[in-house]
């Protein structure tokens, strides 16, 4: 028996391709709808008539429900499956970018970002976990990247289409017309996807309750993969999200003088290049996996480093040539976090796969919701001082890095353990 083929695994094949595509595309739609206010930041300020405190609440409480639904969601993967549970996110981030369109005051627009937040946080997870009952588990880091990969194909739709839209045919129209894509997505998912290969049910799991919940939880946080999982995502991730679900724009046309149009090709500069590295890292850590500790370290420190010489740049505005480097070197931070899910992936059996990865998938969202709460403030309080307000980014990525380096070690060893015990079965199942 080959070292790949291990009893049980599923196949993969065209089919498992057609129904993860279908998975994912609710993904790519969950994120053309997360991303929307990006390229809208400005506007939304004028029509809601807030200031830039104000302004980052709108992301901070939708990434604050995102966060903070990760560990439920894991939960509702593991028990309902994966097409209940993308449904519902179709259905709750479709109702808030609704909502969003129409919504009269701030307080409205408000309560639509969390309940598209909370549609959002659906999403993710349940893709992973499709993947993960779909394909072999080698193909597990690029199945994981691609997923990335569609998901900031759909900010670029943001990017390009509906800046373009809402400045052609006005608020309304923009957001209310992209919620049509929720009702595609949701089409779909009712017609074509499915849990798991046929013939390859999960053991059905006992409901114990709140008992269950505890286990599950406790089980995943005690393996060293998970929490290790979890810092690398929240030290990698944060500044290209933040840079793209909101600031972003603001910096390069208030602080470095560029005009928006100027500005949104340095946003698709950071997706194209996402999408670029996310092919790159996923084929790395597929055939290296002693690879991953040095890609996301060496993300954090070349994004340091370049957002560094940007905000400290003695000159009125960073040159061109440097904004540039430093869009594509963000474009790293997304596929540098997925990184952490083949962390926490081999540290957990099957039936925790989603509570784990909902665990993972908090560090970067939390690590988000801080910088764009603290930018915001910072603003406020120093007159637009862009500089001192993102250098909250560094103190975070100091946090992460020490929690890195304290977990490595081992993380790695429980993961060589794990590996030796299933050589050792899989040497003793017959041929």
């Amino acid at each position: 028996m080959s070292a790949t083929a291990i009893p049980g695994e599923p196949p993969g094949g065209r089919r498992a391709l057609a129904v993860w595509g279908t998975g994912v595309s609710v993904y790519f739609v969950a994120v053309i709808f997360r991303t929307s206010l990006g390229v809208a930041g400005l506007d939304a300020a004028d029509r809601f008539h807030v200031n830039a405190s104000a302004l980052s609440t709108f992301s901070i409480l939708q990434l604050l429900v995102y966060a903070g639904m990760q560990i439920p969601v894991g939960l509702l993967v593991d028990r309902l499956g994966t097409k209940k549970v993308l449904a519902l996110g179709a259905v709750l981030f479709t109702a808030g970018q609704l909502g969003f369109a129409f919504s009269p005051t701030y307080g409205m627009a408000l309560a639509s970002r969390a309940l598209l937040g909370c549609g959002d946080a659906l999403t993710f997870i349940s893709v992973l976990r499709l993947g993960s009952r779909w394909f072999p588990a080698r193909r597990g880091p690029l199945v994981a990247q691609f997923a990335g990969l569609v998901g900031m194909a759909g900010n670029l739709v943001s990017t390009l289409v509906l800046a373009r839209l809402l400045h052609g045919v006005g608020w309304t129209a923009a957001f209310a017309g992209s919620a049509a894509a929720g009702a595609v997505v949701l089409v779909l998912v009712l017609l074509f996807l499915k849990d798991h290969p046929e013939g390859r049910e999960p053991e059905p799991l006992p409901h114990q309750g709140a008992a269950y919940v505890r286990r599950q939880i406790a089980a995943s946080w005690r393996e060293p993969g998970t929490r290790l999982g979890l810092w690398v995502h929240f030290t990698t991730q944060f500044p290209a999200m933040v840079f793209l679900l909101l600031w972003g724009l603001p910096f390069l046309v208030e602080a470095q003088g560029l005009s928006r149009a100027v500005a949104g090709e340095l946003l698709t500069l950071v997706v194209l290049s996402n999408m670029v590295v996310g092919l790159v890292y996923g084929q790395i850590v597929a055939r290296h996996h002693g690879a991953r500790l040095p890609l996301a370290l060496g993300t954090v420190g070349t994004t340091a480093a370049l957002w560094a010489a940007t905000l400290a740049y003695p000159g009125p505005h960073a040159p061109m040539w440097l904004l540039i480097v430093l869009c594509t070197v963000l474009g790293a931070c997304g596929p540098a976090s997925m990184i952490g899910f083949d962390f926490a992936r081999p540290a957990n059996p099957p039936e925790r796969q989603g509570t784990a990865s909902g665990i993972t998938n908090m560090g970067g969202f939390v690590a988000s919701m801080t910088t764009l709460l603290a930018v915001g403030v910072l603003l406020d309080a120093t007159g637009d001082d862009w500089s001192l307000a993102f250098s909250v980014v560094f103190v975070l990525q100091a946090v992460g890095v020490s929690q890195i380096l304290r977990l490595r070690r081992r993380a790695q060893r429980r993961e060589r353990e794990r590996l030796v015990a299933s050589r050792v079965e899989t040497v003793h199942v017959p041929a």
